[in-house]
């Protein structure tokens, strides 16, 4: 063997050893599995907090073969049912009086029992009327009794019953079957229709007072994102008859013109009196309006990860979180609900929950100029949509699947509806840096908790977030995106929005959100207590010839209801929190303080025929005594007869004491939204996001988060790189672990 040969034969050996050498000490750096620790606080709840838990699919059914064998009447699918025919629209919990709650959780007194509230359409009775009945006692119903006029003082008029879906879809067949076909060359030339390619969306409310169920339809072509395609046709339908025969069209739109109905459209189009403006077909994926990235992928987005596993549980209906524990649950019409909120144990809020969220658009055309939406009639938690890890929330949040019944004889499950994870905010919560004297720093990372639902009520999605911070303050805030509505751009369309596309008129619109907050502070009993600051003049005492503006601290109880109903416009105290009937360590009465973040403008005038349907919008804060009678603000029914609403928030204010009572605050938030260009293809949630603080005020003797695992303090002197000292530094050591992300799922298209 040459010399050569040998010399090749060593280089492969060493190049060869290197290579096994690189390889060893790479698999010992590789990062391990991430461990999951159990979280330092044990769920030891006995489910108690099963008393708010939703309907399980069991029960609801046992609800449905109930009615059905108990009623006397025969009760139609509601997914065919017609006008005329009896049905159940919807099935959700009867939530317990809360003194009989509170009593089972608070006293050892006996669980209240499980009772189920099922709305009934009753549409086939010499009288057709809405019923409400409560159901029970779950899981073997055995009695049901009528509420309705208990709660409303009277039988619900029939036609204040939300629409069901069946209904949209047999007007959908009255256009297609007998309204197009009575302008067979308008369609055909102008609006190119061939049966399948045209969307339609309903205004509301309906009409111009009680007793009117006359809607006016907008057409858009049936693209992705329709929402901003409109055509320039909208139909009024008359559909107030319980026979589906004797509907008819009412009114015809076409491009700034009203025409009496189809047939004169036509008979004008032909003649050549109509101004058409052809719309360019758009493709099937919307072009302008596809939501699909125009940007191929690119390097990863930055994602956050548990290294020792979560730091809360969560048990059936129940969640425990640094200190934080509650109840949750998601309602058919007013969605995200909390209830038992407590904080280190001690009850500071008995119910949180959305009750409404209003739109009032504006436009040339009827359909817009018309559209007030009050989306809990629709439903806002019938529509809550599955949830997309890693977008809608993050992909190692706890999804919880939920049951849902309407529309329907069968309960529905809506997979991966409702998500809970804790989120590093990537800022301080507080923190200080000292070069004065001595050398320091201390801060606690702001770590929170989240739970989260998102409604798709037509073009607009809500992103519904409850938010539990370390400091003992909780956040309810709503988020807007999806698409805007549009009117067809035509005449003086620009003093109603801006132009968004060639034909697309973005029209201006408000979103109004109402919340109920039933705080319970050190207590049931609290009273509601503004503070503020005001300049007084004084002459400085060691120099009585200056005068100093110093403010000072302004104190004052409200006494009543009147007193404590904020108007939207009004001045309202910076501070003002539910007062406790104890004491902190400091003598100052323990109380939480609500803080509203809010950009609302007028909700309507007050003079307008419907504006008491919607007068929980007049006040950006009102505090009432807590009634079992007054449980929700506004009510399913008013959208379809705001005129005679069947609740009127205006009602509960009636200068009723709020001293040492159990209290209540409806709290609205809102903001103006003039479409721009750059909500094509659809609206961002930046900058459209309202809502509220709940804040300690006095309730503890310092910040409690002082107590978090999460602080970080270390001086000058200190080794900054010893675990011991600064857990900053452990880092690289706890956090070099490879997390177990979820395969992706998303089941969001079946069962449609």
């Amino acid at each position: 063997m040459n010399l050569k040969t040998v010399l090749i034969l060593l280089g492969l050996a060493l190049a060869t050893i290197f290579a096994l050498v690189c390889v060893l000490l790479t698999r010992e750096r590789s990062p391990r599995s991430c461990q999951q620790l159990a979280p330092e606080q044990e769920d030891m709840e006995d489910g108690q907090s099963l008393v708010f838990a939703d309907l399980t699919a069991e029960e609801m059914s046992q609800v449905v073969r109930y009615l059905q064998g108990h009623l006397g009447v025969p009760l139609v699918e509601a997914s065919r049912a017609k006008p005329g025919d009896n049905c159940i629209a919807s099935v959700d919990l009867q939530v317990p009086p809360k003194a009989e709650v509170l009593r089972f959780l608070d006293a050892g007194g006996a669980r209240p029992p499980r009772e189920a509230l099922a709305v009934l359409y009753f549409g086939k009775q010499p009288e057709p009327n809405i019923s409400e009945l409560v159901v029970g006692p779950l899981p073997v119903p055995a009695y049901h009794r009528d509420v309705t006029v208990q709660r409303y003082g009277g039988k619900v008029p029939y036609h204040r019953r939300p629409t069901l879906a069946v209904e949209y879809k047999q007007i959908g067949g009255f256009l297609k079957s007998q309204a197009f076909p009575s302008a067979p060359a308008f369609m055909r030339q102008v609006m190119e229709y061939d049966g399948s390619n045209l969307a339609v969306v309903a205004a509301a409310p309906r009409g111009f007072q009680s007793g009117d169920r006359v809607s006016w339809f907008v057409l858009f072509q049936n693209v992705s994102g329709f929402f901003v395609h409109p055509v320039g046709l909208e139909v009024l339908v008359d559909h107030s008859s319980l026979d589906t025969s004797q509907w008819a069209v009412s009114r015809v739109f076409y491009n700034g013109q009203y025409y009496r109905d189809m047939a004169e459209l036509e008979s004008a189009y032909v003649q050549g009196r109509v101004n058409v403006e052809k719309v360019r077909r758009a493709a099937w994926d919307g072009d302008f309006s596809s939501m699909k990235p125009r940007a191929p992928p690119a390097a990863l987005f930055p994602l956050q990860f548990e290294p020792q596993g979560r730091r809360y549980s969560v048990r059936n209906n129940h969640v425990l979180f640094q200190g934080w524990s509650f109840a949750f649950g998601l309602s058919v019409s007013t969605g995200l609900r909390l209830f038992d909120i407590r904080h280190k144990g001690e009850r500071v809020a008995y119910e949180l929950s959305v009750q409404e969220a209003l739109s009032v658009y504006g436009s040339n055309c009827p359909a817009g100029m018309s559209t007030r939406y009050m989306d809990g009639s629709f439903g806002l938690g019938r529509y809550t949509s599955p949830l997309v890890p890693g977008v809608d929330c993050p992909s190692w949040a706890t999804y919880v699947d939920t049951q849902s019944l309407s529309d329907s004889l069968r309960p529905s499950k809506r997979k991966a509806s409702l998500c809970i994870f804790e989120h590093n905010l990537g800022s301080p919560l507080r923190r200080h840096y000292s070069n004065l004297q001595s050398l320091y720093y201390g801060g606690l990372v702001n770590s929170a908790l989240v739970i989260r639902s998102i409604a798709t009520v037509g073009n607009y999605d809500y992103v519904w977030d409850f938010i539990f911070y370390q400091n003992g303050a909780l956040e309810g805030k709503v988020q807007a995106t999806g698409y805007p509505s549009s009117s067809f751009l035509h005449g003086d369309g620009l003093r109603y929005g801006n132009r968004l596309w060639e034909h697309t008129l973005g029209t201006i619109h408000t979103h109004f959100v109402n919340y109920k907050v039933d705080l319970d502070v050190g207590g049931v009993k609290n009273s509601l207590v503004a503070h503020d600051m005001a300049f007084e003049m004084t002459r400085a005492p060691w120099s009585p010839e200056q005068q100093i503006e110093r403010p000072r601290l302004t104190k004052k109880v409200l006494d009543t209801e009147d007193q404590a109903a904020f108007r939207l416009h009004s001045k309202m105290p910076r501070y003002i929190y539910f007062a406790a009937n104890s004491k902190n360590k400091w003598g100052h009465q323990r109380g939480y303080r609500i803080q509203i973040t809010s950009f609302a403008g007028d909700h309507v005038p007050e003079a307008s025929s419907m504006e008491r349907a919607i007068s929980w919008a007049r006040y950006q804060l009102a505090v009432t005594q807590r009634k079992e009678e007054e449980p929700t603000s506004t009510s399913i029914y008013n959208q379809n007869d705001p005129w005679t609403p069947t609740v009127a928030f205006a009602d509960f204010i009636n200068n009723e004491s709020i001293t040492n009572e159990d209290l209540v605050a409806w709290i609205t938030a809102g903001f103006l939204h003039i479409p721009h260009s750059e909500d094509i293809p659809n609206t961002v949630t930046v900058g459209n996001s309202v809502g509220f603080l709940l804040r300690p005020y006095n309730y503890y003797d310092l910040d409690p988060s002082i107590y978090s695992h999460d602080g970080v303090f270390f001086t000058s002197e200190q080794d900054l790189t010893a675990c011991e000292t600064n857990p900053l530094a452990c880092l690289p050591k706890t956090a070099s672990c490879l997390p177990n992300f979820p395969p992706f799922t998303f089941d969001g298209f079946r069962n449609m």
